[in-house]
């Protein structure tokens, strides 16, 4: 994982500067608020790590440089990773980067979440993208789906009115503390949704997740 994190923030420091990718310079920052901040949950927190094992793939929506998006499919390259991204030029370059950093189990597409259809069974995270709501309520799924997102300090408090309100849609299936060593309190909230919505697939306009897949 430190050869793949070393190569991972010269990419983003020197080729790829000009995209703005992350404002982190230094090694060991980097290391611990992106790689540690990426990798961390998975490794603390079974109910996490089972749901990306169990499923057929994974899927980090709005993952910006890559995080945790190109870490978690380093750790796990059996398993397939998407990346969705609303910004056609992230997609892009990050889909370049993970090819350069060997990473044959990633493909970036530039799309939004309101606009796919989840019709496979997945997991998905969400880091630094908003509140747990607003997200929750995107979602459109014809299966179970488990949904995972990576938080910081007072959380709880700052999302207290959108817990409450994603609680009558979806059950909460993880709430943890996660320690990552230089950085602030992190947590991950996962929840799976209670029911599958009726007439989800009659929506116009849905991209299948299955068409996305690459076999």
């Amino acid at each position: 994982m430190k050869e793949f994190a070393q190569n991972y923030f010269e990419l983003l420091n020197g080729k790829y500067a000009g995209i703005n990718l992350t404002r982190i310079t230094e090694p060991e920052e980097f290391w611990n608020k992106q790689i540690l901040d990426s990798i961390e949950p998975f490794y603390q927190s079974k109910t996490f790590q089972n749901s990306i094992n169990e499923s057929s793939l994974h899927i980090d929506v709005g993952f910006g440089g890559g995080f945790p998006l190109l870490p978690l499919a380093f750790l796990n390259p059996q398993k397939e990773f998407i990346g969705i991204e609303a910004r056609a030029k992230k997609a892009k370059v990050v889909d370049e980067i993970a090819l350069e950093l060997g990473l044959n189990n990633v493909n970036c597409h530039h799309i939004r979440l309101e606009n796919l259809l989840i019709d496979v069974p997945c997991s998905i995270t969400l880091k630094a993208v908003g509140k747990v709501y607003d997200f929750l309520s995107l979602i459109n799924a014809k299966n179970k789906v488990k949904v995972f997102f990576y938080k910081g300090p007072n959380f709880t408090n700052i999302e207290a009115a959108q817990i409450k309100r994603a609680k009558s849609e979806w059950s909460v299936i993880e709430d943890l503390e996660i320690d990552v060593q230089g950085t602030e309190k992190r947590y991950i909230i996962g929840f799976e949704n209670k029911n599958v919505p009726h007439g989800t697939t009659n929506k116009k306009g849905l991209l299948s997740l299955a068409s996305l897949k690459k076999a």
